[in-house]
């Protein structure tokens, strides 16, 4: 790398750490400024899969204590996203990428929507459990099977193709009862890096890994990570909330563009 690309290269991936860490959408910096210094697409996504994996873990350690409120259930999660990523990785050499792609926007989209009106979907859901007698657990834990199994189509996505992936948890997460923003993120943190682990493990082993490119990113996607946590924390929830429905907008038009134009 000259001074230039490795500007380009840390930039991208500090901007996308910040990102992650916040409201997800950040392989939208980190992707496309290792295309830009010359790294092949294949490598670039590779290369960008283990460079992102040390920040989702600086970031769940950022929100180490909204993390550790429902322990047992958190390590549900955390097994969701271990074999959810096993499978998507599996799933992603069995299947044509090109298909799959064309059901990104939708995903997208959906999943922003279910996440800007979380709150209404929940008091559905209150209401539904209500009406045929179900009652939500005594010690206020979040989850439910149905959540449950949302989350983990959410980490086969992410272990198969990972963009967007942070939105989609986000809405899963909020959808299973988990109204704090500072939680989802945190949560989102954890099984973004147990995701991002699975994956990181597989290029490794495969030798796709332009390694200059991965330390150089790895160092500064921490600081980034670390960077948007702060900000997260000082921002008001309903601005933060905002954040990420802009994203998740953001997002789904980028892809629909891209798929379908």
């Amino acid at each position: 790398m000259d001074t230039t690309q490795a500007l380009v290269v840390g930039g991208g991936a500090f901007l996308a750490g910040g990102m992650n860490a916040m409201a997800g959408g950040g392989t939208f910096f980190s992707f496309p400024a290792l295309l830009a210094a010359g790294v092949p697409p294949v490598m670039a996504n590779a290369s960008n899969s283990v460079a992102m994996w040390p920040a989702s873990l600086s970031s769940a350690w950022a929100y180490r204590r909204e993390v550790g409120r429902h322990p047992r259930w958190t390590l549900l999660l955390v097994l969701l996203s271990f074999v959810g990523g096993i499978a998507g990785g599996l799933l992603l050499l069995a299947t044509s990428n090109a298909a799959f792609a064309r059901l990104v926007p939708w995903l997208l989209l959906t999943a922003t929507v279910l996440f800007a009106f979380s709150g209404q979907v929940s008091r559905l859901v209150a209401a539904a459990k209500a009406r045929i007698g179900l009652r939500g657990q005594a010690d206020g834990t979040p989850g439910g099977i149905g959540g449950l199994l949302f989350q983990l189509c959410v980490a086969i996505y992410g272990g198969f193709f990972g963009a967007g992936m942070g939105i989609l948890t986000l809405a899963a997460l909020a959808i299973q009862g988990v109204d704090d923003i500072q939680e989802l993120n945190g949560l989102k943190n954890l099984t973004s890096a147990v995701n991002y682990t699975v994956a990181a493990a597989t290029f490794i082993v495969a030798g796709a890994i332009s390694w200059p490119h991965t330390l150089l990113m790895i160092a500064t996607a921490m600081l980034g990570a670390l960077a948007g946590a702060a900000v997260a924390r000082r921002l008001p929830a309903v601005w933060l909330r905002r954040l990420v429905v802009a994203v998740g907008a953001s997002l789904s038009i980028v892809y629909f563009i891209k798929t379908y134009f």
